[in-house]
């Protein structure tokens, strides 16, 4: 496996910043959601995508994106997360992971959110509280 610097994901995460938010896209500068955006990160630092992504919606109840993140990232725990690591997030404690951004500092991230573009925004008590599973990538 290719080794990745924690400097060259958050380079290629705040790279995407400003791409358009588009469901279930993954190019820069033309459209990406949220797993798009690590998708796109993951092509820039790695290389080929290590499965392929099936379609999806917010009316899964199963943890599809949590199941995949441990497939492919290493877990690590909650909150030990440093700059390039991957966050996910559920957006209610009963609901399913469904929210995904890259950690840029111990205070930001680069996250794609519905109605908006790429964009890194402070890590504050809102996002903390629904943080659920931190990643490396492989070869950190």
């Amino acid at each position: 496996m290719m080794r990745c610097s924690r400097a060259a994901i958050v380079a290629e995460a705040r790279s995407w910043i400003g791409t358009p938010y588009r469901h279930q896209a993954s190019l820069k500068g033309v459209g990406a959601d949220c797993l798009g955006l690590l998708r796109g990160v993951w092509r820039g630092v790695i290389g080929a995508e290590p499965e392929t992504v099936p379609p999806y919606g917010d009316h899964e109840r199963d943890e599809l994106l949590l199941e995949a993140a441990r497939r492919n990232l290493r877990e690590i725990g909650a909150y030990q997360f440093r700059d390039g690591d991957v966050l996910l997030f559920r957006w209610q404690p009963h609901l399913p992971a469904r929210h995904v951004g890259i950690a840029t500092s111990p205070s930001t991230m680069v996250h794609a959110q519905s109605g908006s573009v790429v964009a890194e925004v402070p890590l504050d008590r809102w996002w903390r509280m629904r943080l659920v599973a931190v990643f490396e990538f492989p070869g950190q």
